[in-house]
């Protein structure tokens, strides 16, 4: 075989096995226009929270074959981006863009059936310029026995300590005004964070387990770029 030829088919077997994850279930690049310019439109089944949060001010726009999520100065809450999907074990890809050194992507992984956390909060992982941060919301802050504690001034001690172990912090530095290209791999108990093919960090927790995750929710506080949604099902 010539040279070319085993180089070809290296970087074909390698490229394979990087993006072994299972089951393609649902893929976006965004490639479509909107109707209008006043109220979202992101299509493919997306749903935003911009009714409820924004007063119907626009805070997701297509661009250039891109979605640019941003909070319109009227929202009371961060912008919402939502897509549902199912899986017990999967992976999610994306490529996202930071505008300044301050601007936040969270991914945010939900059950809407399940009625013991709030908002169907399973877990989250923050995406930052500085850090990563990878927190289980169904046993920890988004339980409602201890949100309902902490919002009601009766939380222990115990409770507060049990909370701050549901999370970590990885650093990864990250450029601004930059693409760059993110898995949230979810196998069991555990969930790997991949950046820029490094794998940032690995963590475990319970509720990473929790048999049915049913929507992805991309929350923005103030603006990002995202790009080449991917969602894949091992189970």
């Amino acid at each position: 075989m010539k040279p070319l030829a085993i180089l070809s088919l290296i970087v074909l077997l390698s490229n394979s096995w990087a993006h072994d994850f299972g089951t393609l279930i649902f893929e976006d690049s965004f490639e479509r226009v909107e109707s209008q310019e006043l109220k979202d439109e992101p299509g493919n089944e997306w749903t935003t929270s911009s009714d409820k949060t924004a007063k119907g001010y626009k805070e997701v726009d297509l661009r250039d074959g891109h979605m640019y999520i941003y909070t319109h100065a009227k929202a009371n809450h961060a912008t919402s981006v939502r897509h549902a999907f199912k899986f017990k074990d999967g992976t999610l890809g994306l490529r996202f863009k930071l505008e300044d050194k301050d601007d936040i992507l969270t991914l945010n992984f939900a059950d809407m059936d399940l009625k013991t956390v709030w908002a169907g909060h399973l877990f989250k992982v923050t995406i930052g310029t500085n850090d990563v941060k990878v927190t289980d919301q169904k046993t920890g802050e988004m339980n409602l026995k201890l949100r309902n504690a902490r919002k009601e001034g009766t939380i222990t001690e115990h409770q507060k300590a049990l909370i701050s172990q549901k999370n970590a912090t990885f650093p990864n530095k990250l450029k601004t005004r930059q693409w760059h290209q993110v898995y949230t791999t979810i196998k069991g108990d555990e969930l790997t964070i991949t950046i820029d093919s490094k794998i940032v960090g690995s963590f475990k927790s319970k509720g990473f387990a929790h048999e049915t995750k049913g929507l992805l929710r991309l929350l923005v506080a103030k603006n990002a770029y995202v790009d080449d949604v991917k969602i894949w099902r091992r189970q």
